[in-house]
């Protein structure tokens, strides 16, 4: 299989005849394999490096649940947490299953759907969970949220701005737009009156949406294209606004080919460094580099799994309202002594949190910002091996006619202002705000002078959808081995855009141009007026890459 990895390893006139665009990941990071295998291999730089044991011992940390035991491996797990393994919300490694109609469980591998609660005059995120709420707990504490009394329904829109409102093309072929609605009891969120005598507002002031968890296979590619690089397409993207061509423009961010304040990110973590780094992941465009970002982050605060670098629980995001509910909750000052003993057998520093005042001991733990640490640190740089290693599935069927026709229809009709196709990475230097990583310490492996095709200008855009993505703004994805998520994690659907409302490309395109509004409206009438042959065309060549 590693043979496979290697694209180096077709020869002859076949690999001759292979164009740059085959190579998504370029010559180091694209894999042959687009079995349902695809989506979990090695890069070169990790099969020839000598970081295989480390990459195969990673993944087993993506892979398997996390325990609740104070020691051993993958222990851990909790107090609160949102699954209990990686794999559980990246199936296949990929993104997440579409959500099932009229129910929101996430105890099983697929649903890779996170809850995102915000406040409807401000559209930020509410105070008393986390950014990703927990939906689990380990005794004798409770889950911030319910999601056994949390559903999911899916409605459908009878307009279409880039259609004229038809639901069909001039041909007939009929296309259908659905979205999700989700409907959360009061009685799901856990201290709910509490919350309310703490000065909270009440559940009709916020909204409940979906966000689908996106690829991994890629991120170290991705992290290595120079910050100048991505500056640079903003300040290109700030010109074609200021010329009209984009209905939207984040000016708060970047203005006049300048970055203004809180247009980079800046890391919060205890240990960081306090530094400023160009933002690229996440929809919200909310972190970066890779190593305060993504699986590094997720593999914290989805677990509550503690490492030398992040030596505090992930619990709400006023940092105290959860605390203070389970400090006072008669079940968790029950069942108290013998969690805290549990652990206190594991690490005599856990004492501190018996002092024979349960609600005092159970927010001082809860709290505390040096606990210490679960995962070590040999584990984390294994898990981060694996992460930064994962290569890109190989373009499908480039010499098919069709495809080719495709792609030159991808550009003509404007999907390429936005999915910009290809970058070049750079020098790859290592960031790393908590310094765990440093430059030179060759523990990462890494992406010089690639030409990569992830078809992302890591931007974000407002496309006006119908209970659209929290703020409106969204960083466009990655479309890179998506076509392959079928195949990879066995779902129905082809789960695209930020909620999986998009069961085929056909979908995900269309919703693209649902109101005048939308950064992509021009776009989407172009397709709307291709004949279906077209139309199919462009299908095949956004599925082969």
């Amino acid at each position: 299989m590693l043979a496979g990895c290697n694209p180096e390893k077709n020869s002859g006139e076949e690999a001759d005849l292979l164009p740059n665009w085959y190579y998504a990941g370029g010559k180091e990071g694209t894999t042959t394999v687009t079995s349902s295998l695809a989506y979990e291999q090695p890069t070169v730089p990790v099969a020839d490096g000598g970081k295989h044991a480390q990459f195969m011992n990673g993944e087993a940390l993506f892979e398997k649940k996390f325990n609740s035991g104070a020691t051993g491996t993958r222990s851990g797990l909790g107090p609160v947490y949102v699954r209990s393994s990686c794999l559980h919300c990246h199936p296949g490694y990929g993104h997440g299953k579409s959500v099932e109609q009229g129910t929101y469980q996430t105890d099983y591998v697929g649903n890779g759907t996170l809850l995102v609660v915000f406040d409807k005059a401000d559209e930020a995120y509410v105070p008393w969970v986390a950014g990703m709420p927990q939906l689990h707990a380990v005794a004798p504490f409770k889950a911030p949220l319910d999601e056994q009394q949390i559903t999911v329904d899916w409605l459908t829109v009878s307009t279409c701005a880039a259609s004229g409102n038809v639901m069909a093309f001039p041909d007939g072929e009929p296309f259908e737009l659905r979205y999700p609605v989700v409907n959360m009891p009061t009685s799901a969120i856990y201290g709910y009156e509490q919350l309310l005598a703490a000065g909270a507002k009440g559940i009709d002031n916020y909204e409940v949406r979906l966000e689908n968890t996106i690829g991994i296979y890629g991120t170290g590619l991705t992290d290595a294209i120079p910050d100048d690089s991505i500056t640079a397409q903003w300040a290109r993207e700030e010109q074609a606004y200021n010329k009209g061509y984009l209905k939207h423009w984040k000016s708060a961010w970047f203005e006049n080919g300048e970055w203004q304040p809180g247009g980079k990110y800046k890391s919060t973590a205890v240990n960081s460094d306090g530094k400023e780094y160009v933002r690229r992941y996440t929809y919200a465009m909310s972190r970066g580099p890779l190593q305060d970002a993504a699986g590094a982050n997720a593999i914290w605060n989805i677990t509550n799994v503690t490492r030398s670098d992040r030596t505090a629980h992930y619990l709400d995001l006023s940092g105290k309202y959860y605390a203070e509910i389970a400090s006072k909750d008669p079940d968790v000052q029950a069942g108290w002594d013998n969690y805290i003993d549990r652990l206190i057998s594991a690490n005599s520093d856990y004492a501190r949190f018996k002092t024979g005042n349960a609600e005092q001991d159970i927010y001082a733990y809860l709290t505390d910002k040096n606990l210490p640490a679960e995962m070590t640190d040999q584990e984390y740089e294994d898990f981060m091996v694996w992460h930064r290693g994962m290569a890109v599935p190989a373009v499908r069927n480039v010499h098919d006619e069709n495809v080719k026709r495709g792609r030159e229809l991808f550009t003509q009709i404007g999907c390429a202002e936005c999915h910009r196709p290809s970058w070049t990475t750079g020098q790859d230097p290592v960031h790393d705000p908590a310094g765990f990583f440093r430059e030179g310490d060759g523990k990462l492996p890494r992406y010089q002078n690639q030409l990569i095709w992830p078809y992302t200008d890591f931007v974000q855009h407002k496309l006006c959808m119908e209970k659209d993505i929290r703020t409106g703004w969204c960083r466009t994805t990655p479309l890179w081995g998506r076509g392959l998520h079928k195949k990879v994690t066995g779902d129905q659907y082809e789960a695209r855009m930020h909620d999986t409302r998009a069961r085929n490309v056909i979908e995900a395109i269309m919703w693209h141009g649902y109101s005048e509004e939308s950064d992509a409206l021009q776009s989407v009438k172009n397709f709307y007026k291709l004949v279906k042959e077209d139309r199919d065309a462009l299908v095949a060549f956004i599925n082969a890459i």
